[in-house]
């Protein structure tokens, strides 16, 4: 079991908690971290560049000059890719950029990644927040007390059986300041992208039973 310690809604330290084995890997992992990253940025792409060939054109259907005795190279049409204003030779089309990765390799590098940040000591558990109402003040006080207002990663349950209202007011307090996300939606490249990672005991438990070794 690897140990970590927790704090409450104010920053300040109430304990440890034991994170289950299974829920971290801390001896392989790196390829998968790897393509589950390169193929989450893949997918931010849209692939939407296109070009038109020398068929998708206006024009140029009229052979602009005689095939002989002009002294001009032959020419069928102006809109040869090798004429300015003519069509693009081997040019982009619209296309996906998706990869697609093996379930298990994404729960391996999720696995890794949080190992990742329990090693540098990167990781921030807390017991629950508790908002009545969006506050970005007080959120923006929580991370100062936890030394975490740079770049932080705040990772929420949207476990039904949690008070909605409070993970929504709380998603509200942190939208501004930093990256928020929930625990279905978590992958390697989420936990990595920030310089510290905020993550409820909920959400915690959400995730590990997501990426469970034995899942």
């Amino acid at each position: 079991m690897t140990k970590v310690n927790t704090v409450d809604s104010k920053g300040q330290a109430s304990g440890e908690l034991e994170i289950n084995s299974k829920w971290l890997e801390f001896e392989k992992g790196e390829q998968a971290v790897h393509e589950s990253v390169v193929a989450f940025l893949a997918s931010l792409r849209s692939g939407s560049a296109n070009t038109k060939t020398r068929s998708e054109k206006r024009g140029g259907g009229r052979k602009p000059w005689r095939q002989k005795g002009t002294g001009n190279a032959r020419a069928g049409s102006t809109r040869s890719p090798i004429w300015t204003g003519g069509g693009v030779a081997f040019g982009p089309k619209p296309r996906s950029y998706a990869k697609n990765v093996n379930k298990k390799v994404r729960r391996l590098a999720v696995r890794r990644a949080l190992a990742e940040r329990i090693q540098a000591e990167e990781l921030i558990v807390v017991d629950s927040f508790a908002f009545e109402k969006p506050s970005t003040k007080t959120a923006i006080a929580f991370l100062e007390s936890v030394n975490a207002a740079d770049r932080p990663v705040i990772i929420l349950s949207d476990d039904l059986t949690e008070n909605i209202e409070n993970l929504e007011n709380t998603a509200k307090s942190f939208n501004n300041v930093s990256l928020v996300m929930t625990a279905s939606e978590v992958n390697a490249y989420d936990i990595l992208s920030g310089k510290k990672v905020i993550i409820t005991k909920a959400a915690l438990e959400q995730v590990g039973q997501r990426i469970s070794a034995e899942a």
